[in-house]
């Protein structure tokens, strides 16, 4: 079941979460940071947070099918504890890029009634958006470096150790 055309399929799903989850990270950012991005952006960036966020349990499925089949080794076991700290990752990544979708889509929509006012918080929550987003999106960017640094390492190593 975990293979595609005869190949393992973990390194296969594995370069989807390794484009996606930076473009993610990358679009939250730019968003919560730019209107005129965020406008344009508007629910691709939630939708791209989603599909990232399928593929990391895939990939981590896949690669416990492809961890039973090689030799056990420390870097291996490494690899295997860094990849399951990403899904919580991936997960926190989503709700940021779904919040601040619904927060900015909820704000324009106020914004076009004739009778309202701009509220004074607002721009202390926008702040706050923007701080959560960067905070989240480069810690989920740096954990899938760690995980593809150390599955490197676990498919290059030659004695099979810690390669460091």
């Amino acid at each position: 079941m975990w293979q595609i055309a005869g190949l393992p399929a973990h390194p296969l799903l594995v370069h989807a979460v390794v484009v996606l989850i930076p473009l993610a990270a990358l679009m939250v950012v730019v968003g919560s940071v730019w209107p005129a991005a965020r406008r344009r952006l508007g629910i691709l960036t939630p939708l791209v947070a989603l599909v990232a966020l399928v593929f990391v349990p895939l990939a981590k499925e896949a690669g416990e099918a492809l961890e039973r089949q090689v030799p056990a080794s420390a870097v291996l076991e490494r690899h295997t504890e860094l990849g399951d700290q990403l899904l919580p990752w991936a997960i926190g990544l989503f709700v940021v890029a779904v919040g601040q979708w619904l927060r900015f889509r909820l704000r324009a929509r106020r914004a076009g009634e004739p009778t309202r006012s701009a509220r004074p918080g607002a721009r202390v929550a926008t702040i706050a958006i923007a701080v959560v987003a960067v905070v989240v999106s480069g810690a989920t960017t740096y954990s899938v470096v760690q995980v593809g640094d150390s599955g490197a390492r676990a498919v290059w190593s030659s004695d099979g150790g810690d390669a460091n």
